[in-house]
């Protein structure tokens, strides 16, 4: 499902060659987005100019032999969320427009460094919660892209971008890849410094990318420039993307959505499975290991417990912007700040002392599995058409979060890749490692992409 998207990583080859420069990659990129664009509404705003002025100065490092690195001349959307220089960063939310800070966000600074060209701002859902956007499904304009990174998962996977920049706390990068047919990492919490944004837990910048190669050098040439979030490691991993490895033994993560996922993703996955031991790979299910069962006992709860942290830790900014304006935020917005003002900091503590629980678990599997796998969202892209008029608000609209959240709240690395389609719709299946093992579960991705057959449902 990836064939769609420009592979920096091969153009990078011809430029080293002379055969082609990063200004002409860019302006195959920018002829997409004209044509793409007016359906999908991938994008907030766009600086063509700056853009340019960045790809000549790259083609010049080119030809000259002194690259920046891997990716200098790679274009690249921002979310909506992070700040940046040369445009403004509303969020997706009336009560930031005009917001114009002039200045980067940590990652877009080392991608700044790097020689990346920053071609503009990607939408977001409101302040990256639940409220949609105008963005598209680039596989079905009656579609959701997902959430909250909308923009960044559609403009990759209509193949505007080679990677763009996009965030999770629950599951707004690895859902949308899902949906939008991208490969993505979600990586060890603080894996990637999130300069400005700090405020959450659980909030992580992520990569959405048309190839692992892309993926994996964005994430790594960011990390070697502007490291991890404060009082994190930062991401591990080799300066090139990890090399393909077959896993000894996978695990299952089955969730809380198992039980409701459709027949047809059903299907695919255990199709996925079946692949996976006919090349050699021991995969466990829950009734094969106690541990395994143990572990998918403390994800019970799960999507409940990350909403409710993040609800508390955000709910200062929402009940300030309600107090400047009672109309600023979206009625779904609303909502989040009204769950959040009746907890009890007792309340957090203990939804605190879960997720410490369901990391324990999680951490015991280490000597077990190499890995867990999951579908990537459960199911297609559900359709949008926007909330009716007068009936209450549809519960969620870009997308059901509950394959996503155990990652975000164990704050393991989670890599997804384009394996399935569904009724002719992408559905990703993600693998998920130890806490710092982000190159191991890239690895093991590959490998997968690499060497098991799609599968259609």
């Amino acid at each position: 499902m990836t064939a769609h998207a420009p592979s920096f990583h091969e153009a990078a080859q011809s430029f080293a060659e002379g055969k082609d420069t990063p200004r002409a990659f860019l302006e195959r990129c920018l002829e997409t987005i004209a044509v793409r664009e007016p359906v999908v509404r991938a994008w907030v705003v766009m600086n063509e100019a700056g853009a340019r002025e960045a790809a000549d100065a790259s083609t010049q490092r080119w030809r000259d032999g002194r690259p920046l690195s891997s990716i200098d001349g790679m274009p690249l959307g921002i979310k909506d969320l992070l700040e940046t220089r040369d445009m403004p960063t509303q969020m997706g939310c009336p009560a930031y427009r005009g917001n114009f800070p002039k200045r980067d966000n940590a990652a877009v600074w080392a991608l700044r460094q790097a020689g990346a060209v920053v071609l503009g701002k990607t939408v977001t859902t409101e302040l990256g919660g639940a409220h949609p956007g105008p963005t598209t499904n680039p596989f079905d304009p009656r579609r959701t892209p997902g959430g909250s990174s909308s923009g960044s998962a559609a403009a990759v996977g209509a193949g505007m971008v080679p990677a763009a920049l996009g965030t999770q706390v629950g599951g707004s990068v690895i859902r949308p890849a899902s949906y939008c047919g991208n490969v993505a990492l979600k990586p060890t919490q603080g894996g990637i410094n999130r300069g400005e944004r700090q405020a959450t837990s659980m909030s992580t910048t992520g990569i959405h990318a048309g190839c692992i190669a892309d993926m994996w050098q964005v994430a790594i040439e960011i990390t070697r420039r502007a490291g991890g979030d404060p009082g994190r490691p930062g991401l591990f991993g080799p300066p090139t993307p990890p090399a393909a490895r077959r896993p000894a033994v996978l695990g299952v993560m089955e969730t809380e959505g198992w039980g409701a996922l459709d027949d047809a993703s059903k299907a695919a996955f255990e199709q996925v499975i079946a692949n996976l031991r006919a090349a050699g790979v021991t995969v466990l299910r829950r009734a094969d290991h106690p541990v395994l069962e143990a572990f998918e006992a403390s994800l019970v709860g799960v999507q409940a417990m990350t909403s409710a942290i993040t609800g508390w830790e955000n709910h200062w900014l929402f009940r300030n912007l309600v107090a400047q304006d009672p109309e600023a935020i979206s009625a779904r917005s609303r909502a989040v700040l009204a769950m959040a003002e009746r907890m009890t900091p007792e309340d957090y503590r203990m939804r605190l002392l879960q997720r410490e629980e369901l990391r324990l678990r999680h951490a015991v599997l280490a000597p077990i599995v190499d890995a867990v796998i999951a579908p990537a969202s459960p199911g297609p892209a559900p359709p949008w058409a926007g909330d009716a008029p007068g009936r209450p608000l549809v519960a969620r609209p870009t997308g059901d979060a509950v394959f996503n959240t155990p990652s975000s709240g164990i704050g393991a690395p989670a890599v997804t890749i384009p394996l399935t389609t569904v009724g002719g719709m992408p559905v990703g299946i993600q693998v998920m490692a130890q806490v710092n093992m982000d190159a191991q579960a890239t690895a093991i991705a590959r490998w997968m992409l690499e060497t098991l057959p799609p599968v259609a449902a």
